[in-house]
């Protein structure tokens, strides 16, 4: 079998029902819109999550939570992403952003401790967790938090 030779079983591929093309479509005339009313009206009907006026789902559940507008984004590497860093070289944002590893649209970057570091590098990020520095620090390297 080729894949110009594919096709898929009888009957599950359905011709679109074309609306208002003469009564003896079947469905001419209304165009299976039903006689009058505000939804057989050109842009008629109603908005998402018309009730016809009891008062909607969305109002009668309560509000719950809290979102903080002022919270900050990280951008979150592992130990194990700096393998593509030679020795010794300086890992910092605009770094991680030529490399691929992160994106550049967030607050910061956070180094998190998953994988292992074999060789030193010097490393400048925003935050870093215990378990990264103690690992980045065994293998020689060094950490500022900028």
């Amino acid at each position: 079998m080729k894949l110009n030779e594919l096709s898929p079983p009888k009957g599950a591929r359905k011709n679109r029902k074309r609306l208002g093309r003469g009564v003896g479509s079947g469905s001419g005339k209304t165009a299976a819109r039903g006689s009058k009313g505000q939804n057989a009206r050109a842009g008629g009907g109603v908005r998402p999550g018309f009730e016809g006026g009891q008062m909607p789902l969305q109002r009668r559940l309560p509000k719950r939570g809290f979102t903080n507008i002022f919270k900050k984004q990280f951008a979150e590497i592992n130990l194990r992403d700096l393998a593509r860093f030679e020795s010794g070289s300086l890992v910092d944002a605009p770094a991680l952003v030529r490399s691929g590893l992160i994106s550049g649209k967030r607050d910061g970057v956070k180094l998190l401790g998953k994988g292992e570091i074999a060789y030193p590098l010097s490393i400048k990020v925003n935050r870093v967790s215990k378990n990264a520095r103690a690992k980045i620090e065994a293998a020689g390297g060094n950490i500022e938090v900028i």
